[in-house]
């Protein structure tokens, strides 16, 4: 709430005497934010970044941080939508494609083609491959191939609930 109140203080102190202001969620905060010429993508600063996202946020999507298993609000949700982006907004992952794998964490088969990137990650000693959003580079979490689930790609898309937003909107 810090964030929202420190956004609206400031187009408080910038608007007109006789607008009426609105005090607005965090997501269309972001989209004011992008409207005032801040790029919500890779090439946005961490600085932009926390007054964007709370700190559980920022440590997920900004510095790789990991949910407790189970804790996420997403792990056992199962309504019909679209999952996006906590931090930019970007569509990544339809409700058709989520499952229940037994992880802890919200897991999905595949992602909106083009949507997630890959890359190679060898921390904690073992190879994995992290996921991030392609647009803003925020950290979703690992996939895992071959691990027999019965879904059409054998992928399983080990999501942070707090990396995601859900959207009812399909």
């Amino acid at each position: 709430m810090q964030t929202i109140r420190a956004l609206n203080s400031r187009a408080l102190a910038s608007a007109p005497r006789r607008s009426a202001i609105v005090l607005q969620p965090r997501l269309t905060v972001r989209a004011m934010a992008s409207s005032d010429g801040v790029k919500l993508d890779k090439s946005t600063p961490d600085s932009v970044w926390k007054t964007l996202l709370n700190a559980e946020e920022f440590h997920i999507l900004r510095q790789k941080g990991t949910e407790r298993a189970g804790t996420g609000k997403y792990n056992k949700f199962y309504e019909e939508g679209t999952y996006k982006c906590a931090g930019c907004g970007t569509p990544l992952y339809k409700s058709e494609t989520k499952f229940n794998s037994g992880c802890g964490w919200p897991a999905f088969y595949d992602e909106i083609p083009g949507a997630v990137d890959r890359h190679v990650d060898n921390t904690f000693g073992m190879r994995r491959v992290e996921i991030t959003c392609a647009n803003c580079g925020g950290h979703l979490g690992h996939v895992f191939e071959g691990e027999g689930f019965p879904t059409p790609t054998d992928q399983r898309h080990c999501v942070n609930s707090v990396s995601i937003k859900f959207d009812p909107k399909p």
